[in-house]
């Protein structure tokens, strides 16, 4: 069997967001997946790097659009670099078969398969030069394991007498070239069921042959048995086979009749598509081909990796939306192409291998700048992703009032109201207060729900933010959130991390702070009590914070 699919620059493209993503993320990377695909770009697919915050679930069940594929790595893995294109052969086909397979296909090597496409061993050159040097070694003993039905398709012989054809059976080969006194010593010293004669137009052999009931007789160069041997042959239920080539070349061919799961190299264990490659690697320096087959869960084979196809750029490239520094985006990154960036935040240096689209506006929402490529590209916005949209451009504006928000927001804000007819004010509420709930909740879930990782010159830091509709919970669990912060900082060598945590009622924001007291020294915001600040009028963390914070880092390094 053969699988047509072949090995393509990139099978698969990956639009994905920051880690620990929130809803603008999420909706950015669906909408503009979809976009992909309307414009008969299929290979385009919408991935998140981290759980859903539970305003995104809420988004995505109120408007019953399937989640994001969740990637919670790219760490380059056996499937991003296997070859899709291969040929499996059945592990009944005769050897003969197979090698002309390989060898008509130009194939290093053959998976050798079950029925139901299970992996039973490989075929390779190893394999086959060691069978050849069985053959043609003339201290060998004949027997080997082949059927009829097998020894007819590598012979093309014609069956004139048959019985049990697909039975295997372990073959001793006898070459009738002897005088008859001696051929019948043979056989005598042979068991007879498991014997196959070839001879030519040697009618004593012939006869010998039948009355001692060999397995098989293969009458070779298209001689025709006699109508009595015949007949005798069906009562002694031997089986004759009339064959075209010389004896010589029958009894060279014949070997190869074995099936070609008695050939199988079957100490090369298959890998799996999400082993890694640093996994991968010494497996493949062990086989003797240098490739391997690949299989799924169920055991069947999905592929063949080689060490060339390491050398090759990923069968996947990437796409960025709603970041563009490196340490936010997913793990693994690095090893793979990026085609876009498409992003509303600060430019921080991410360095790519090849020219790429970039647009970065200062919007409040890479949600809106989605939505407006439905309209340059002039595609039609479906209702179900013009509402996700709206629901992006919302959440991360505060519904139209954070200090981010831009009029190019408010317009496309008010354009997808239109084609949804949701009222942006009530629709507003609704995500805002969705993901305002901290009840029930750990201090390590609300603070992972939305982080971000940034970095200035040696220091590093994260700043995770939640919107609340009152901040007494978290006043009330300080110290809880203030630990997990400190526990999070210094399980990574951070500078700080901090907890933005805004009061969509008030617009305004406290800021928990757990920090190397070198840091917390130079914060000058009002001090509401210890590590806890008071920020008025602050909802933005990448408007309104992180210039503030960034400025007090790069006092520090100064």
């Amino acid at each position: 069997m053969e699988n047509k699919k072949g090995k393509c620059m990139t099978n698969k493209v990956y639009i994905i967001g920051h880690r620990n993503p929130d809803t603008d993320s999420v909706v950015a990377a669906t909408a503009y997946a979809r976009l992909k695909q309307l414009l008969g770009k299929k290979e385009y697919v919408a991935a998140r790097a981290g759980k859903l915050a539970p305003q995104t679930e809420y988004i995505l069940k109120r408007f019953n659009v399937e989640a994001p594929q969740y990637i919670p790595d790219l760490v380059p893995k056996t499937e991003y670099y296997m070859s899709e294109k291969y040929i499996t052969v059945d592990q009944d086909v005769s050897l003969w078969k197979a090698v002309d397979k390989m060898i008509s296909t130009n194939a290093s090597v053959l998976p050798i398969v079950n029925v139901d496409g299970t992996y039973q061993g490989l075929l390779n050159y190893n394999a086959f030069a060691l069978n050849s040097f069985k053959i043609l070694n003339p201290k060998r003993d004949d027997i080997f394991l082949t059927s009829l039905n097998l020894v007819e398709k590598t012979l093309n012989a014609t069956p004139i007498v048959e019985f049990d054809p697909d039975d295997y059976f372990k073959c001793s080969l006898v070459v009738g070239d002897d005088d008859t006194e001696t051929f019948k010593k043979i056989l005598s010293e042979r068991k007879s069921e498991n014997i196959i004669v070839i001879t030519g137009d040697r009618e004593d052999i012939q006869k010998a042959s039948i009355e001692a009931g060999v397995r098989a007789l293969i009458v070779t160069k298209d001689y025709v048995i006699a109508k009595e041997l015949r007949e005798l042959a069906k009562e002694k239920k031997v089986s004759v086979l009339s064959g075209h080539d010389s004896t010589v070349t029958t009894a060279m061919l014949i070997e190869y009749s074995s099936p070609v799961s008695a050939m199988a190299d079957k100490k090369i264990r298959p890998v799996r598509a999400d082993d890694t490659v640093q996994k991968i690697r010494p497996l493949l320096a062990e086989s003797p081909s240098r490739c391997l087959p690949v299989i799924d869960e169920n055991y069947r084979v999905i592929g063949i990796i080689s060490e060339s196809d390491l050398l090759h750029e990923a069968n996947i490239q990437v796409i960025l939306v709603d970041h563009n520094e490196p340490q936010q985006a997913v793990e693994g990154i690095e090893h793979y192409i990026i085609q876009e960036i498409i992003d509303h935040h600060r430019i921080n240096t991410f360095s790519t291998r090849t020219p790429i689209n970039f647009i970065n506006r200062p919007v409040g929402s890479t949600s809106t700048i989605i939505a407006n490529l439905y309209r340059e590209n002039r595609v039609s916005i479906p209702k179900d992703m013009a509402s996700l949209l709206l629901c992006g451009i919302l959440s991360d504006t505060l519904i139209l009032q954070s200090g981010t928000t831009t009029d190019y927001d408010v317009a496309t804000a008010e354009y997808l109201s239109s084609i949804t007819e949701l009222d942006i004010k009530t629709l507003g509420n609704d995500i805002i207060k969705s993901g305002s709930h901290i009840d029930g909740r750990s201090a390590q879930e609300v603070i992972h729900q939305d982080m971000k990782d940034y970095s200035e010159g040696k220091y590093k830091y994260t700043v995770s933010q939640i919107e609340v509709d009152s901040t007494r919970e978290i006043i009330e669990r300080r110290r809880e959130f203030l630990e997990e912060l400190e526990i999070e900082r210094r399980s990574n060598g951070a500078l700080f991390n901090a907890l933005l945590v805004t009061d969509i009622t008030k617009l305004s924001s406290i800021l928990l702070i757990a920090g190397d007291p070198k840091f917390e020294a130079l914060v000058n915001f009002p001090k509401r009590e210890e590590h806890i600040y008071y920020l008025k009028d602050v909802v933005s963390r990448k408007k309104q914070l992180i210039p503030l914070l960034s400025e007090l880092v790069g006092r520090l390094s100064d």
